[in-house]
């Protein structure tokens, strides 16, 4: 049954204010009461899974400022994009837990970038830990949404993340089933051996609104479906039973036209739940940069656009969950 309400995701903690996936933005988002804190999660050389919202991370800490890691600067092909950087796989997490956390847009959010370099690189056992004692705290049940990413890359280095996540979720208590915990991930091969595993959780499959997903490319090359395939009747029919659901790029459900006005909502949510399957977005967001254009006002890239009216689209539609960088506007319109 499709919940009244969608589930208030704080994306990557409360990022609207503070650094992505620092202490302060989960700390925020608890605060602000969200139902529940989404960490992305990726591999140090040595096995530890750290939250940070790609393994190219010279955008969201400082370590290009540290002149002893300026040989590990270097170009990789991940997913089939090439990159130039600094890659969580070539440090430690001794080497990783020295640096501090950076605003990534702080041209658009420069509030939170006044929050730089004072908070390290948290591991994925941390927020699991900080998000069970603010539950008990709180009096409430808050849940985690753990994104994996690039777990076909990771594997191809030699960094299989299965078993890390797993070993992880059962160090904290997290793989009873006795906590509301949801992975997601771009690819749905990892999601099936996390699962065959015996771990308990609610199972989303990510969809882009454009692209295929790596891990089928690298299986069947051309012959890999499209996203956008996936996400119609008969793309839903073959997840059903192998995935709870889905959580879809928003503008599959404001299906903009070519001037940028939403159409919407399409009826992906409703496909989706006629076949059982639970769907949520991402990412709400009030700031003009990530608005639809039909939605933009005046004031610039940062300036906040008619942000609910563009939600007020996507909370028509149904959606179970909504991914929001700003917990305080989500949670005011989500749950009016």
């Amino acid at each position: 049954m499709p919940r009244p309400r969608p589930l208030v995701i704080g994306h990557r903690g409360a990022p609207g204010y503070r650094p992505e996936h620092s202490r302060s933005s989960y700390d925020l988002a608890l605060e602000l009461g969200v139902d529940a804190v989404e960490p992305d999660i990726v591999a140090t050389r040595d096995g530890v899974l750290v939250v940070r919202h790609e393994n190219e991370i010279s955008g969201t800490t400082n370590v290009a400022d540290r002149p002893e890691f300026a040989d590990r600067r270097t170009t990789k092909t991940v997913d089939g994009v090439k990159l130039t950087g600094w890659f969580t796989e070539d440090f430690t997490w001794e080497e990783l837990s020295t640096l501090t956390t950076r605003e990534r847009i702080p041209q658009i959010r420069p509030r939170s970038a006044t929050f730089d370099d004072a908070q390290p690189v948290l591991r994925l056992t941390d927020v699991l830990d900080l998000v069970r004692e603010t539950s008990l705290a709180q009096g409430r049940e808050i849940g985690v949404v753990l994104e994996i990413k690039h777990a076909t890359y990771f594997s191809s280095v030699g960094l299989d993340l299965v078993p890390l996540i797993e070993a992880d979720l059962r160090a904290t208590g997290w793989a009873t089933g006795e906590l509301p915990l949801t992975i997601e991930a771009f690819e749905s091969t990892v999601l099936h051996r996390l699962r065959e595993r015996g771990v308990p959780a609610t199972y989303i499959y990510l969809l882009e609104a454009k692209g295929r997903p790596f891990d089928l490319i690298a299986a069947r090359g051309d012959a890999a479906p499209t996203y956008a395939a996936t996400a119609r009747p008969r793309g839903l029919d073959q997840l059903v039973g192998r995935v709870d659901g889905i959580s879809v790029d928003k503008r599959m459900i404001l299906a903009p036209d070519r001037l940028g006005r939403a159409t919407g909502p399409s009826p992906v949510v409703a496909d989706a739940h006629e076949r059982g399957l639970q769907v949520y977005t991402w990412t709400a967001r009030p700031e003009n940069a990530f608005l639809t254009p039909e939605f933009r006002t005046k004031g610039g890239k940062a300036a906040y656009g008619d942000y609910e009216a563009e939600w007020d689209v996507i909370r028509r539609s149904g959606v179970d969950g909504v991914f929001v960088d700003h917990p305080d506007l989500g949670m005011a319109f989500f749950r009016e």
